[in-house]
């Protein structure tokens, strides 16, 4: 968690290191086109591929299967397309490993297997603090009533 924090307050810094460096390398209008091409790109991504997605989803569920490797995929490309719109060269680069479909299928293969092992801890768990209190039981009671009217 701290390495999150620590990257999320280190994240802006880099970025602007970047920039500087590749502004010296380039000149500055290059890198303002370079910029904004970026975000053009990312605004684009976002129409095209939220729409893409949700027809895909779509069809899925129109045949009865569960659409989670659509949605999945639609949410790498989503988060692809926001860190676009960043002004940055490393969201971008960062956004383009989100959008390439070899190293989308990547992610989702490791997100898929991270889903997994934290399903079976949590059966792991529930299972242990079940067996724990012991069986449970369904309190049934037992009465008689009258229709009073």
């Amino acid at each position: 968690m701290r390495v999150f924090l620590l990257l999320f307050l280190l994240f802006p810094f880099l970025e602007l290191a970047v920039l500087i460096q590749v502004g010296s390398a380039i000149g500055v209008l290059p890198t303002l086109l370079l910029v904004i091409a970026g975000m053009l790109a990312g605004g684009l991504v976002w129409r095209v591929a939220g729409l893409a997605t949700a027809l895909r989803v779509r069809e899925r569920l129109a045949r009865g299967e569960a659409p989670e490797q659509e949605m999945l995929g639609g949410l790498l490309i989503a988060v692809g397309g926001g860190l676009l719109l960043l002004p940055g060269f490393i969201s971008d680069l960062l956004g383009l490993v989100c959008l390439l479909p070899f190293t989308r299928q990547l992610l989702l293969s490791r997100l898929q297997q991270r889903m997994e092992e934290q399903a079976l801890r949590q059966r792991a768990f529930f299972d242990e603090q079940a067996g724990r209190t012991g069986p449970s039981r369904a309190q049934v009671l037992e009465g008689e009533y009258e229709r009073r009217d």
